[in-house]
Formats: C-alpha cells, structure tokens, sequence
C-alpha cells in the first residue's frame, strides 16, 4: 500500500481514483465494509482506491479536552487499512489552519486536484471540512460541478446493533472482548515494549514480560487470555491489568505471562491480542492463594486458547513497528 503524508497531499499525484474519507479509529467492520465497496468500484472502474484520512485525529487539535482515546495508534489504524487491500492511504497532517479549509477548498485542491477523484464513498453520518460541511449535499453539489460521483453506505451493523468506533469504547471499557471482538472482526490489541517491572511474577514462579505502551485504551483492570505476537512468533499467554493488590505499593502495569516461553525479550516490541476476560483483578490473603490463583488462570487459558482462531489475529504485523 502506497502512503502520501506531508506535504506530497498537495502535489498531482493520481488522475483519477476511487476515495473515501474519514479518521477510521478501530479500523472495525463498518469501516472494512466501506474499504471493500471501494475496492469493488475501484475493480469495476480500473481506478486506484484511495483511502484519506488524519494525522492527529481531529479532535486532539480542536478540542483535547474532550478528545476520545483512540482505539488504534497511528501504525495500527495504518497495518489495519494496509491489510484490508486498499491501494493508497493518504495521510492528513491536521492542524488548526487544515481545520480552517473549507469543505469546497478541500474537495478542490485535496480530493480532486491532488487525488483525481472521480467517485467517493462515504459512511452514512460522515461530515467533514470547516463546520463540517463536507456532508452527502455538499458532494452531490460539488460532484455536479466537479465531474465526480458519490454514494452514502448505509449503516453497517449486526442486527439492531451499529458498528461505531464509539461503541468499541463503551464496550471495552466495560471488559466485554467479546462484544470487542465482533464489532472489530479481530481481537483487540495493544503494542508495546517490554520493560524492567517488579519481577514479582518471577518471585512467584510466573515471570511475566510487564509492557510499556502507547495505546491511550486499555481493557479495564483484571486477567485475560491473550495471543501476543514476540518476534514473528504467535505465543498464548494470560494478561494482568492493575495494581497488583495483594502487593501494595505499585503502580498500574501490564503485565503478560507468555506460555511455554522462556527467551529473554527485554527492550523488545511485542503486540498483545486480547481473547476473554478470566477474572476481576483481587486482593488475595496470602500468596499461596495468589499462587493458586495463578495456576487456575494459566488452565483456563490453555482451554480458551485451545481452538484459537487465527484470522482473528490481525494484524501481525505492524507498519513502522513489529
């Protein structure tokens, strides 16, 4: 997949194409769905299908305060869209003086003059431009004027259910993965480095890789079943989110015991697929119970895992990263 970032979005760089526009966080089915109808017209027409989106999401500009926490990084939205057989991402740098553009500046000099556009697809409540005013009329007009075509998606769901970044949020702040996982299509994941921890779990018998992250979202404390992906390599593993309790002092840590591994991965990057949530995190009266504990989630994990499937594990790997 080719990437356009920088200034290059502003130099002539297709004559004509298939886009869609918009900031695609969780990069999940409803946004998968809209990728393959744009592939299909860019198969029908011959055209490269172009994806545009930006860099920060608009939000953390405009109004950081109120700003989501975005389910992917900038390299996992962009293996995601990688992944899905997109052509060409094209990558916004937004900033105050973009937010100024108008939605007609926009279309003009970006979605035509740079990209050709000549047919854009849209997800059904997408708005864009200053005030937002990129919206379904404001295409049509500008398509009438601009010699481009354009279509709306209906919602994409699951029943009475809509896909939408925001329901990712809700739901994975509750611990529900699996709720998680069908919206996304995939296993959540986080990425990561490991780093030098408390080597409590090692104390215990159970040494575990503790992870330094830059995913702003996190499931919310407790154990899990996890695959994590450590130098091309696909390892199950159960996962810890907290404070450790039974272990007063610490700081809140993520913390994944890799099965039937033993390599040393200090400083190495690492990606963690979340399956299920085993467990609240606890406070035990001793550490035998702690150690009992332990052992109980490492079977469960070995059964929950035992069947795991793979397609759900994407992607594995990441642009500028793994």
């Amino acid at each position: 997949m080719r990437i356009i970032s920088g200034s290059d979005i502003f130099d002539n760089n297709f004559n004509k194409s298939i886009v869609t526009v918009g900031n695609f966080d969780g990069v999940h089915r409803g946004h998968v769905e809209l990728f393959n109808r744009l592939k299909k017209m860019s198969s029908d027409l011959c055209l490269p299908s172009v994806v545009v989106t930006f860099e920060p999401h608009p939000l953390k500009v405009l109004s950081p305060a109120t700003a989501p926490n975005l389910i992917t990084t900038y390299n996992q939205k962009v293996s995601l869209i990688a992944d899905t057989g997109i052509d060409c991402l094209v990558v916004i740098p937004f900033t105050f003086e973009i937010s100024k553009m108008s939605a007609e500046d926009f279309v003009g000099r970006v979605l035509c003059g740079s990209l050709g556009m000549k047919h854009i697809v849209i997800g059904h409540d997408y708005a864009f431009g200053r005030d937002r005013r990129g919206n379904y009329e404001t295409l049509e007009q500008l398509g009438a004027e601009l010699g481009f075509t354009l279509e709306d998606l209906e919602p994409i769901g699951d029943g009475k259910l809509v896909f939408s970044s925001s329901l990712v949020r809700s739901q994975l702040v509750s611990g529900d993965m699996d709720a998680v996982s069908n919206i996304l299509g995939r296993f959540y994941m986080i990425t990561g480095t490991v780093v030098h921890g408390r080597e409590i779990g090692h104390s215990l018998g159970f040494p575990t890789a503790n992870i330094s992250t830059p995913n702003e979202l996190l499931p919310p404390d407790g154990v899990y079943a996890v695959m994590t992906m450590v130098e091309g390599q696909l390892i199950k593993g159960a996962c810890n989110i907290g404070l450790n309790p039974t272990f007063e002092g610490g700081s809140r840590t993520i913390e994944v015991f890799l099965l039937d591994f033993s390599d040393q991965i200090y400083g190495k990057e690492i990606a963690v697929y979340f399956v299920r949530k085993l467990r609240d995190v606890k406070k035990f009266p001793d550490i035998q119970r702690l150690i009992n504990a332990i052992k109980s989630d490492v079977e469960t994990t070995r059964t929950i895992l035992s069947n795991i499937q793979e397609c759900m594990i994407k992607p594995k790997l990441l642009t500028g990263t793994l």
